[in-house]
């Protein structure tokens, strides 16, 4: 028989074979998409380029392959950045730069690029940041170049109000501000701000914070202040500050501040004590502060594990003027969590200290200035004072301490006399404080949770009585109380409602036992 015809057998065989490669093509197509779904929710938006012909997808397979049976070497030729019109390059280029061009291997660069991503979405200046890994020029083998996209925001002004009780004023305040972000494209912050205190303070200034600005590799801030303090409802004074800060140096755990003041302290009434007298009149403030701070806790607000670590040091008198305080300040404070392992209870120990001395010649028999000395008590909570002596639960603001009898207008009010409290050189404070999650379920949802605690404090004064201080002494009239209470813990600040009961003070002491609710920001 004739052999059949090659031609109808090639024609027969043809669409076999077209409907092989056609499921191939299908099976692929549908890996491929499973793979670049994968590598999507992986690498959030850390995009390869090109991806759409199907040789390029060929290869990003194999190379996927690769990473993940072992490192695969790369190159970081050139980094591009586009979408700023307004934020200065180099501002991208310090958050980004020495990160992706350490890189040597592709799963680094993906590392890399993510923390890129997600430390230029933290500047606040862009709606979104995407990172695209491209190829290199084709005569360097093994390299890529790294597209940096970003959409700036458009909305740079906003505003806040918020009440909350400051640490450096120890009483609650209520503060509203206004900001506007990357006026001048350095990713800079300006902010106005008004704060007014229950006990009559008020505070008004302005700032500016800079990230990166020029050559500087540390971010920059400045910060003018009027600050006005009326005691007259506790003693018989009034302070008020006209003065500038200046962040020299800031990273994880140091801070450098520059402090230059004005300030005054005024005695309307005539009534103020002998001391208090003493001190009125015009200083000039003119100090360095540096602050190393550790804090290795799961939150400033509630911890529950970890420990910190806060040590401030500040020198006054940098200024060759006659009004120039004069003084050398310590602060320590330590801080340890301890999980129990039930009902996320934790026991919280802290204690701190801190001593202030003058400088200078003469300095034995030289008192320190009153606004530069260490005042216990005010409407904060221990939990979040973290940074020095302050806060004692159930003593009101500057309620502790040295005190003098304000002048008498009239002998027979000599029962009313008010009394001056003069705050000291040195303080110490020590808290303990055991906290538990209440059995409700929307409680523990919500972190809101119940505490018992106790602390103790004391404050003296040393100026002009170093040679008969008395540890003993200092020890035996430390101030204590005890309370339980129920405290709500947010993003921004702590909340609290504590019974507490007052086990030791003085006659003369500002203390309450009964019911307590503050509003306490993190320090």
């Amino acid at each position: 028989m004739p052999d059949p015809d090659p031609k109808l057998d090639s024609e027969n065989q043809e669409p076999d074979n077209a409907d092989d490669l056609d499921e191939e093509d299908d099976d692929d197509d549908q890996y491929d998409e499973e793979d670049e779904e994968e590598e999507e929710e992986d690498y959030d938006d850390v995009a390869f380029e090109p991806a759409t012909p199907r040789s390029a997808r060929l290869k990003m397979d194999a190379l996927v392959r690769r990473m993940l049976t072992g490192p695969v070497s790369i190159h970081v030729h050139d980094v591009i950045i586009k979408g700023n019109t307004k934020t200065k390059g180099y501002i991208i280029e310090a958050e980004a730069l020495e990160a992706l061009k350490k890189a040597t291997t592709m799963q680094e660069l993906l590392q890399a690029s993510n923390a890129v991503n997600s430390r230029l979405k933290s500047l606040g200046l862009f709606n979104s940041v995407k990172i695209t890994l491209d190829s290199g020029p084709p005569e360097i083998p093994g390299s890529a170049n790294i597209v940096i996209e970003v959409e700036e925001a458009r909305n740079r002004l906003w505003g806040e109000i918020g009440a909350y009780t400051k640490t450096e004023a120890k009483s609650s305040s209520v503060e509203g501000s206004i900001k506007y972000r990357n006026l001048l494209g350095y990713g800079d912050l300006w902010d106005g701000s008004i704060a007014y205190g229950f006990d009559h303070s008020a505070e008004v200034s302005g700032g500016v914070y800079f990230p990166r600005f020029k050559a500087l590799v540390a971010p920059v801030t400045a910060r003018a202040y009027i600050l006005t303090q009326d005691w007259l409802n506790f003693y018989s004074y009034k302070e008020r500050s006209v003065g500038l800060s200046l962040g020299l140096f800031s990273n994880r755990y140091h801070n450098l501040e520059y402090h230059l003041a004005w300030q005054t302290l005024a005695d309307a009434s005539q009534l103020s004590s002998s001391s208090i007298r003493s001190q009125l009149g015009h200083n000039l403030l003119s100090s360095l502060k540096y602050r190393l701070k550790i804090d290795r806790r799961n939150s400033p607000v509630r911890p529950t594990r970890g420990y910190a670590f806060v040590a401030t040091t500040q020198i006054g008198g940098l200024a060759p003027d006659s009004h120039s305080l004069r003084f050398l300040r310590q602060e320590f404070d330590l801080r340890c969590a301890i999980p129990l392992g039930f009902y996320n209870a934790a026991f919280n120990l802290g204690i701190s200290s801190g001593v202030i001395f003058p400088w200078g010649n003469g300095f034995l028999n030289k008192t320190t200035s009153l606004p530069e000395r260490f005042f216990l008590g005010g409407n904060l909570s221990p939990v979040c004072a973290l940074g020095g002596p302050k806060a004692l639960w159930g003593f009101k603001t500057r309620g502790v301490g040295p005190c003098e009898p304000t002048r008498q207008i009239n002998n027979e009010d000599a029962d009313a006399v008010g009394r001056d409290f003069l705050g000291g050189n040195l303080a110490v404070t020590a808290l303990a404080d055991l906290s538990f999650d209440l059995p409700p379920r929307w409680f523990r949802e919500k972190g809101i949770h119940a505490h018992v605690f106790a602390c103790a404090g004391n404050v003296a004064k040393l100026a002009e009585n170093y040679r008969s201080f008395s540890v003993q002494k200092f020890i035996e009239s430390f101030r204590s109380s005890v309370g339980v209470g129920i405290a709500v813990p947010t993003s921004l600040f702590r909340m609290e409602l504590n019974y507490c009961y007052i086990l030791k003070k003085f006659d003369h002491d500002h203390a309450k036992a009964g019911f307590w609710l503050t509003f306490s920001r993190p320090s």
